[in-house]
């Protein structure tokens, strides 16, 4: 009886004891890596400090230590960066990221927030048409190869914010916003028609760099920040037109003058096609 007994006890603890060493086992098959599992996804310390992208086991890298002094070009994109369907975000990534990294073909939306990109090239988003929006703010930008952002025909969004411009690149025509606001720019470094031809933009941000005067503002605009400039002057011409005593710019909400030398109660007429007088300094 109590041969029996013991025997019924066996088989169960056996059959348990079996089934964690094949657990254990298939930790071990080739393909799969160890890492902590997360609502089913997997963590890797290679990815950058903010983003953690999953992965399948399939494509999970090894866990060695890269070096103090590695680059993040050496590593694929989507293992330092999150990689969703559309989207890349690559923001604070370790290592340094100096460069824009490569990019899936289907990318929409690119957050490559406060790394230290030095500069844009033609190639870095060459073949990429489907771009719509790409958000640099933060980076080290001091040079931006013209025609790096023109053939983009779908990009809306561009934010070039915190950065070392002293000059604007060749915008694209649909862009609706955007944003150089804490730069380098001086009037020279910004042509002529930078804006004039951009028929769909809507908020136009290009406060505190040393700009000396109000670039061409498309009738499109609702949303201008040019506070914290060297802007010295504002004419008729700046806003409205002194050959056309009826045109009007319904569109333009909020104008941001602020925190510039320009006393605007000078040239009082310079407002008359404007529904709302802009921020800034009147005496």
């Amino acid at each position: 009886m109590k041969s029996l007994l013991f025997t019924c006890m066996l088989v169960p603890w056996l059959a348990a004891a079996s089934a964690r060493k094949s657990d254990q086992d298939s930790q071990l098959i080739v393909g799969s890596l160890p890492g902590r599992e997360l609502n089913g996804y997997f963590s890797d310390p290679l990815n950058s400090r903010r983003a953690r992208r999953a992965v399948s086991l399939a494509d999970e890298p090894d866990d060695s230590p890269v070096s103090e002094g590695g680059d993040a070009s050496d590593l694929p994109t989507c293992l330092l960066c999150v990689c969703l369907t559309g989207s890349v975000y690559c923001e604070e990534v370790s290592p340094d990221m100096t460069s824009v990294p490569t990019l899936p073909k289907e990318t929409a939306y690119l957050y490559a927030r406060f790394n230290k990109i030095k500069k844009i090239s033609t190639k870095d988003f060459a073949g990429i048409l489907t771009l719509k929006r790409i958000d640099l703010t933060g980076n080290l930008i001091s040079e931006i190869e013209d025609g790096a952002f023109s053939k983009l025909a779908l990009l809306e969004s561009l934010s070039l914010a915190e950065n070392r411009l002293v000059k604007l690149p060749m915008l694209p025509a649909k862009l609706t916003s955007f944003n150089a606001n804490n730069n380098f720019l001086k009037t020279r470094g910004v042509k002529a028609n930078a804006f004039k031809k951009l028929t769909k933009l809507t908020h136009l941000y290009l406060a505190d760099n040393q700009l000396e005067a109000v670039p061409q503002i498309p009738d499109s605009v609702q949303i201008l920040h040019l506070q914290n400039n060297n802007i010295t002057e504002v004419n008729v011409d700046t806003f409205c037109r002194s050959n056309d005593t009826y045109y009007l710019r319904p569109s333009l909400n909020e104008v941001r003058l602020d925190g510039n030398p320009v006393v605007l109660s000078k040239n009082p007429d310079s407002f008359t096609c404007m529904k709302v007088l802009p921020s800034g300094r009147y005496r």
